[in-house]
């Protein structure tokens, strides 16, 4: 007998065989729990420290229709969409479990509602700190004009250069940790595919990094420019060389975020052929800094 409400494991393959044609059956708006399960399903709980993700599905009438994870080491929750009453539910048995809920990240509407719940449920009072646009590939429209160059797979003689450029993005978006070489192997980065633009003479100019494909889906994260190489169109370039890749390898579904404040890109990413799916926002409860891990991120530097 199955019974309908919200089911916690700490097990991402029971997990995954109650709730992963859930998460398959939109795979642009569950981009991240896709990656998130993916990676842990192939490394094992260990890849975010020694303590256990948490995971949740709401079942009702015996089908999934939503989720939750909940990662180590900042604790923060990444939901997908709820109605303001099942926010309600979970916010309710959350706190009544005592869990420490640093953040939420989803959708606009889910996460506002859920904060709210948060609040009435804890007495802690949210704050907006993060908006990000999620996009969808339709058809791709490389642009007209293309700069000089050719795009290029990188390789392991390329390792030192895709660890400086990835630094360096997290340092032009603040976002932390930081990045290095002795960080390298637990960041978000480490099992990406990343795509450099050369100009004529082989010197790397932009580079976009893309995840493995998952139920169809691949997303394009992230996408760097140097400054002072920007303006230029490499990073135009570069995306639509990984959207070709993915396309070619039969992805159904390749995304990314972007900033909604930044409108150079959010412009470039409907050039070449991006739609927009929804909003997403992340919701503070601690008042102080954490770290934002692989459940959401909301730049492109290009």
């Amino acid at each position: 007998m199955k019974t309908d409400g919200w089911h916690l494991t700490e097990d991402v393959h029971d997990f995954l065989a109650r709730a992963g044609d859930f998460l398959r059956s939109r795979p642009d708006l569950h981009t991240m729990p896709l990656t998130v399960t993916e990676k842990l399903r192939r490394k094992g709980a260990e890849v975010y420290g020694d303590e256990a993700p948490v995971f949740g599905r709401l079942e009702r009438a015996g089908e999934v229709c939503a989720t939750f994870q909940r990662l180590p080491p900042a604790h923060g929750m990444s939901v997908t969409a709820l109605t303001p009453e099942d926010a309600d539910t979970l916010a309710a048995h959350l706190a009544g479990l005592g869990r420490s809920l640093p953040y939420v990240s989803a959708d606009h509407g889910t996460a506002t509602v859920f904060a709210e719940a948060w609040q009435r449920h804890t007495g802690v009072e949210p704050t907006l700190s993060k908006r990000i646009r999620l996009y969808r590939l339709g058809t791709l429209t490389p642009p007209e004009t293309v700069p000089e160059g050719r795009g290029r797979i990188g390789g392991a003689q390329d390792h030192e250069h895709i660890v400086r450029w990835c630094g360096e993005f997290m340092d032009t978006v603040g976002e932390v940790p930081a990045v290095d070489a002795g960080s390298w192997a637990y960041s978000r980065f480490a099992d990406k595919r990343f795509t450099f633009w050369e100009t004529p003479d082989g010197t790397p100019v932009s580079m976009a990094g893309s995840t493995s494909m998952v139920g169809g889906m691949v997303r394009v994260d992230p996408v760097y420019t140097p400054a002072r190489l920007r303006g230029r169109g490499y990073g135009g370039a570069v995306t639509v060389e990984v959207c070709r890749a993915a396309l070619a390898a039969g992805a159904s579904d390749i995304v990314l975020f972007a900033d909604p404040a930044n409108p150079t890109s959010n412009a470039l990413y409907q050039r070449i052929g991006y739609v927009p799916v929804t909003d997403f926002a992340v919701y503070d409860f601690s008042g102080a800094e954490w770290e934002l891990g692989e459940e959401l991120w909301a730049h492109d530097t290009q």
